[in-house]
Formats: structure tokens, C-alpha cells, sequence
């Protein structure tokens, strides 16, 4: 266990237990408003788990000694997170929030147990009255990504490191495909799936591969930079960080990055529950208010290219450029939107084809 102020960080393995640090301050005459998180991949993945140990510090910042964060780190998608879950309630944590999406009915089964806790889950779909979700909308960010690609890529073959065919990740995979061919009709985007979101070795393989294969961009759904490390090491155009700016890792291949910005919504959920006004509900933002972010642009990118990006993105904020507008035609030849129409969040939620260009 690691110490950091007020909090608790764990990393749980198959006989780890969350025990909770006690705050310096009460919480009215309970002592210190007790707030869970628990996470798939470490801290320091540099991405996913990193943004969400960000959004934790921010609850520190803002709140101070009222509160006590226990963040649990790398727990599996499987029974192991349910005896988390269960851990966290039973020690008096007042909203659990889980951020990895095979974490959900879990969730779900834990949250019947407790009634009087409150349970987000990050990425889920399933609601409850103590149950609610939260997610970002990164095919906007993907939307920005895939222009970039369509611009820059030499060879028209970019590498796509998916971590699991779920709807977000596909329309992700969509989104930025449909960016890069509405700048160059000739790319195709090649998925390498892992069936996993963290797992350096598997990243830098697939990383690789792709790249003997021709790709000169690598994009990626999965949450650490071992794929733009090798980028770098292969003088290849580059990447894109997920989840957080990763161009310390890679300086030269590091074109842009989608940054999740977690503590707006994390603060404002704590408040609701200390104020007794939290209700169940989806929250999905995007770059519009600020929870995806584009990171600095490389500066071997050209003015132009910026420029072309920038632009989508001020679309995308005000409105007058959707990510899924038709015509939209599947890999298989098939149209799946029509000319002008656009896919609403319920089909964007049910995505399971892939557009034209795609190799998945």
C-alpha cells in the first residue's frame, strides 16, 4: 500500500484488500465523506488510469479533509472486481466509481447490496436508481486524430491497436477512419485486436507488426505508449496518445493526443451526494465542454495541417460538423447513413460494423 496524503492507492491482487486511510478531518459527525474508485490498469499506465487518478486528486484539491479517497488500481474484469466493490461499501464509501467498462455487471450485482451507496460506472450502459454512467465522447477527439492521419500518412496504411470490439471502441475506429478518408480516399485503417486495455508487451507487438506491414501511423484504444515508443524506435510519422498527453515517451512521433478530463464530472457527483441531490443518469461530454481535450500538436506537424484539425474540432464544438454524417458506407459495401443524415447516440451506442477502409 502507498501513502499519498490522504489517500489509499492499491493495487489488488487475488488476496489484496482495499483498506481505507483515515482523514485528518471529519465529515460532519461521520468523519470524512468516504469516495471509491476502482480501476483496471496502474496509476502510472500513463493513460486511462492515470486521467482517473488525476480526477481523483482533483476531489483532493477541492474538497480537502473533508473527504477520503481509497483508489484501488489494477483489478481485473472479473470476480475480482466484485469483492472490490463489495470491500469499498462495506468500509462506508459513499460513491464507488468504476471506470472500465467489463466492470458493469458487477456493478450492477454489488449496487442491489447496498442501496444507500452510490455506484458510476464509467463506459457502462446499465442503470439503477443507485447506479449511474459516465463516459466521453472520444470519437470527437478520434474525429480530430484521423484528420491529422489522413494528411500526413506517406503510405495510406495506418495501424489501429484496438483493445476490445465494444461499441466505443468501434465507433472510435469509425470515427477516425472516416476523418482520415474524407482528406485521402486511399487510407485504410488495419485493426490489431489484444482483448486487453493494458498490456505493454502485447502494444509494442502489435505496434511492430503493423508497421512491418506498411503502416506509418499507429492509432490506438488501448491505455499505455508502449506503441509510440515504438514509433519512435522505427522513425515511422507517429501516433497518437490516449487518454493522456504521452509525448514525453515519444517526442518525435507524438503528433497529438486525446486528453479525458475526469475531474469536472468527478467533483460534481461528490457534491450532488453530500448534498443528498444526486440521481441516476448518463453523462457523455466532449470536446465542446471540455472533458476531451486535444493535445499540443507536434511541431513537425505543418501550419496547414494544424489548421485542417483545428477546424474539425471547432465544428465539432459548435455544432456544425458531426463525426457520423452520411453518406456512410460499411467495409462490406453496404450504405448504413444516408446523404445529410447523421447517427444518433443510440446507434452510435449499438455500432458493431465497421466503415469502409477498415480491415478489422
Amino acid at each position: 500500500m502507498t501513502q499519498i496524503t490522504r489517500r489509499n492507492v492499491l493495487r489488488i491482487g487475488a488476496a489484496g484488500l482495499a483498506l481505507p486511510l483515515m482523514g485528518s478531518l471529519a465529515f460532519g459527525q461521520d468523519g470524512p465523506f468516504k469516495i471509491g474508485f476502482v480501476n483496471v490498469g496502474p496509476k502510472d499506465d500513463n493513460g486511462w488510469t492515470y486521467g482517473h487518478w488525476v480526477g481523483a486528486q482533483a476531489l483532493e484539491a477541492e474538497f480537502g479533509d473533508k473527504i477520503e479517497v481509497t483508489f484501488v488500481e489494477s483489478v481485473p474484469e472479473g470476480p475480482d472486481c466484485e469483492r472490490v466493490l463489495r470491500e469499498l461499501a462495506q468500509q462506508g464509501n459513499k460513491i464507488i466509481f468504476a471506470t472500465s467498462f467489463g466492470f458493469g455487471d458487477y456493478v450492477m450485482k454489488v449496487a442491489k447490496e447496498f442501496p444507500d451507496v452510490v455506484f458510476e460506472h464509467a463506459t457502462g450502459y446499465q442503470r439503477s436508481d443507485n447506479v449511474g454512467t459516465y463516459n466521453a465522447r472520444f470519437h470527437e477527439g478520434r474525429a480530430v486524430m484521423g484528420t491529422l492521419a489522413g494528411h500526413l500518412s506517406k503510405t495510406n496504411n495506418i495501424g489501429y491497436i484496438g483493445s476490445f470490439p465494444i461499441p466505443e471502441v468501434v465507433m472510435g475506429i469509425n470515427a477516425f477512419t472516416l476523418a482520415a478518408r474524407k482528406v485521402n480516399p486511399e487510407i485504410t485503417v488495419n485493426v490489431v485486436w489484444l482483448s486487453s486495455w493494458h498490456d505493454p508487451a502485447k502494444e509494442a507487438d502489435a505496434a511492430r507488426a503493423l508497421i512491418d506491414q506498411g503502416a506509418d501511423i499507429i492509432a490506438q484504444h488501448t491505455d499505455g505508449p508502449a506503441a509510440l515508443q515504438v514509433a519512435e524506435e522505427r522513425g515511422i510519422v507517429g501516433g497518437f496518445g490516449q487518454g493522456a498527453d504521452m509525448s514525453a515517451f515519444a517526442p518525435k512521433s507524438h503528433l497529438s493526443a486525446i486528453i479525458d478530463v475526469w475531474a469536472p464530472h468527478y467533483i460534481k457527483a461528490v457534491q450532488s451526494v453530500m448534498d443528498g441531490t444526486w440521481v441516476s443518469a448518463d453523462s457523455w461530454p466532449g470536446i465542446a465542454d471540455g472533458e476531451v481535450v486535444i493535445g499540443a500538436y507536434n511541431e513537425k506537424i505543418p501550419a496547414d495541417v494544424v489548421a485542417a484539425a483545428e477546424a474539425v474540432k471547432a465544428g465539432i464544438v459548435d455544432g456544425s460538423l458531426h463525426p457520423f454524417t452520411g453518406p456512410i458506407v460499411d467495409n462490406a459495401g453496404t450504405e448504413r447513413v444516408a446523404a445529410g443524415a447523421t447517427v444518433d447516440d443510440a446507434g452510435l451506442w449499438a455500432m458493431d460494423w465497421y466503415v469502409e477502409g477498415v480491415k478489422a
